[in-house]
């Protein structure tokens, strides 16, 4: 059987308590204005994180033409959302920050400080790579950090682009470093250091001394829309002061916060046999009912938990829509599944550009 090919981070799931509120501001503030689908159905397959029952939701994915990864921004509609009982300290487990790429971090950074919409957290630091960075707070309480990378799409003439990753809570980075790696392909290691960092001062916990090793994937991805994703990194945090908490502890897939990593896939049986024989089963498979459809799209999607339960999403995408209005879709399972799609038709997804009045 031919191997799983995971063409990068397609989506960071965020889960909020006003649908329009939140993706106004992801608009005006990191420029997730390409709608590539939009949703308002039953999750009927999610039970095992969902109180064993369907949950109504609405659901959009978005992603920033400069490149990088999309933003699952999805709301509860029949359930009043749960936040946090306690704050969230960096370190705790499942996904604490979301990584957002800028070709000019100080530039970013100046741009950020002006707009009164963005909590700054601390100030331009160095990163445990060497690199310009910052942290900042959005108003639902959610951590994002802007990393250096140069790499962009499509122009727009912007200085940020979309996610490129996450930083990751975990209780034993030993016990975690096989998922990452073997599983999700970050076989590169960029730093592995301990102590007290500057970069974090300004985020809770942040002055407490942690182990942080930063990972990235040695060989360039592959697949239909690698050139869009482009490079990624996961850096796993283990606190050392202190028994860090989940971050989802009594709350539900959904909840307001970091809900999800996504990997876009292909063939995705060869990652459910490369799953298992690691010990890490599919926890839910839509296959068992066929293509999901989300209005606009189809494929397959499954879940695996790495070993502190934070959920990790696969999609072998099998439709999407290149321009909706003209009724134009796409059709993936037509292309060859290791090479990226031509840039002429990735960039025309930016006909689902939307504007913040209007959603």
């Amino acid at each position: 059987m031919a191997d799983y090919i995971i063409s990068g981070i397609q989506q960071l799931g965020i889960g909020v308590e006003d649908f329009k509120t939140a993706w106004k501001y992801y608009i005006g503030t990191f420029n997730m204005d390409v709608k590539i689908l939009e949703d308002d159905t039953i999750a009927e397959l999610m039970l095992p994180y969902t109180g064993n029952k369907p949950q109504k939701r609405h659901a959009a994915i978005a992603i920033n033409m400069q490149g990088g990864s999309g933003f699952e921004i999805w709301q509860y509609s029949e359930r009043k959302p749960k936040k946090p009982d306690f704050d969230i300290q960096f370190g705790d487990l499942g996904i604490c920050v979301a990584k957002m790429k800028s070709r000019n971090v100080k530039q970013t950074y100046h741009e950020f400080s002006k707009n009164p919409g963005i909590k700054i957290l601390g100030g331009l630091s160095k990163y445990i790579d060497g690199t310009d960075t910052f942290y900042m707070e959005d108003p639902f309480s959610n951590v994002f950090q802007i990393v250096h990378d140069e790499t962009i799409f499509r122009d727009e003439h912007r200085s940020s682009g979309g996610p490129v990753g996450g930083i990751v809570g975990v209780t034993d980075i030993e016990r975690s470093l096989p998922v990452y790696q073997e599983i999700l392909g970050y076989d590169k290691v960029i730093a592995d250091v301990k102590g007290n960092f500057d970069d974090i001062t300004g985020l809770n916990s942040g002055n407490q001394k942690f182990r942080r090793v930063l990972l990235t994937h040695s060989n360039p991805r592959k697949g239909s829309f690698s050139r869009l994703f482009g490079q990624s990194t996961i850096e796993l945090v283990q606190a050392l002061e202190r028994a860090p908490r989940k971050i989802y502890e009594g709350r539900f897939w959904g909840d307001p916060g970091f809900i999800q990593i996504c990997f876009d896939v292909r063939n995705m049986n060869a990652l459910k046999e490369k799953c298992e024989s690691m010990g890490f089963n599919f926890t839910v498979d839509s296959s068992v009912k066929g293509d999901f459809d989300m209005g606009e799209a189809s494929g397959q999607f499954t879940y695996i938990e790495d070993v502190d339960g934070t959920l990790i999403e696969f999609v072998e995408t099998h439709k999407i829509p290149m321009i909706k209005k003209l009724g134009i879709y796409l059709n993936l399972r037509k292309y060859n599944p290791e090479k990226p799609l031509s840039d002429w038709m990735l960039k025309a997804l930016r006909f689902g550009r939307v504007k913040a009045e209007n959603i």
